[in-house]
């Protein structure tokens, strides 16, 4: 994984992992431990969707550049609807609290979403690749000169 994408990684899973902390911490209070349960559970729901997708996002950048924004916009759809799916899926569950974990999906996904836009808003990421020959790692010229 090159060093931008580890980066942005990071600075999107911390945060993620702290307020996922956070709500396991008041989720357990509020709701006992089928309340924290259901916060640990739905942050690593978070974890997955999410990290899944930014590696498809940063694979769709490196070998297709012009789908880029296209398929930025359906993963985000896709991912929120499989969220939506997930909790449907999980309303009537007995291993934990299912309101703690709607809720907590939520917030995680949102600090996700928002730390992510932060990352890659500060990154400093080339968006043309410089051509650099073997010659002294100069750049090549090209065409005719005058």
């Amino acid at each position: 994984m090159p060093s931008n994408d580890a980066r942005i990684l990071a600075q999107a899973a911390v945060p993620t992992a702290v307020v996922g902390a956070i709500a396991a911490v008041v989720s357990g209070v509020v709701a006992g431990g089928k309340g924290a349960i259901g916060a640990v559970v739905a942050t690593l729901v978070v974890f997955v969707f999410m990290g899944l997708g930014l590696y498809v996002l940063q694979r769709t950048a490196r070998s297709l550049p012009q789908l880029f924004q296209g398929v930025g916009l359906l993963l985000y759809t896709v991912q929120l609807l499989l969220l939506v799916v997930f909790v449907a899926v999980f309303r009537d569950s007995t291993l934990f609290n299912p309101r703690a974990f709607a809720i907590v999906l939520v917030v995680t996904t949102l600090a996700w979403i928002t730390a992510q836009t932060r990352a890659h808003m500060k990154a400093k990421i080339l968006y043309v690749e410089p051509d650099v020959s073997s010659k002294g790692g100069k750049p090549e010229k090209t065409g005719h000169s005058s």
